[in-house]
C-alpha cells in the first residue's frame, strides 16, 4: 500500500467546492459552507472526518490501527485517520462522504462523487 501524503491530502481537499479552512495552533479545521467536516494534525499526520455513527463503529471495529474514534456529536461520530496506514483512494471516498455530510443539497448535487478518484 502507498500511503498518503500530506499535498495528496491537500489536493482532495482543493477537488471539493465551498471549503474553507481556520488555523489553530496545533491543526487546521476544514468546513464546507461554514459546516465544519474535518481536522489536519501535521504533528501527528492524522486527519479528522465527519462520518455517520454505523460508520465511524464500523471503520474503528474493521481496522483499529488505520482509524480510532475521535468523539461524537449528535448523529455524527468523527474518526482519526493515520495517513501513514491509509491509501489515496480510500481516503479521497472519506474525505468525500464527511464533506457531503455538511454540504448544502445544491453542492452535493453539483458534485454527487468525489472528483480526486477522476483525476
Amino acid at each position: 500500500m502507498v500511503v498518503v501524503t500530506e499535498k495528496q491530502f491537500f489536493q482532495m481537499l482543493k477537488t471539493m467546492a465551498g471549503v474553507g479552512q481556520s488555523q489553530a495552533r496545533d491543526y487546521t479545521s476544514y468546513t464546507v459552507e461554514g459546516k465544519r467536516f474535518g481536522y489536519y494534525w501535521p504533528r501527528t499526520r492524522t486527519v479528522g472526518l465527519k462520518q455517520t455513527r454505523i460508520e465511524q463503529t464500523a471503520l474503528v471495529a474493521e481496522r483499529p490501527d488505520v482509524f480510532e474514534v475521535q468523539f461524537t456529536a449528535g448523529a455524527f461520530g468523527w474518526v482519526v485517520v493515520y495517513l501513514d496506514k491509509i491509501d489515496a483512494d480510500e481516503l479521497s471516498e472519506l474525505v468525500y462522504e464527511a464533506w457531503r455530510l455538511s454540504a448544502p443539497d445544491e453542492l452535493i448535487e453539483q458534485h454527487p462523487e468525489p472528483v480526486y478518484l477522476k483525476s
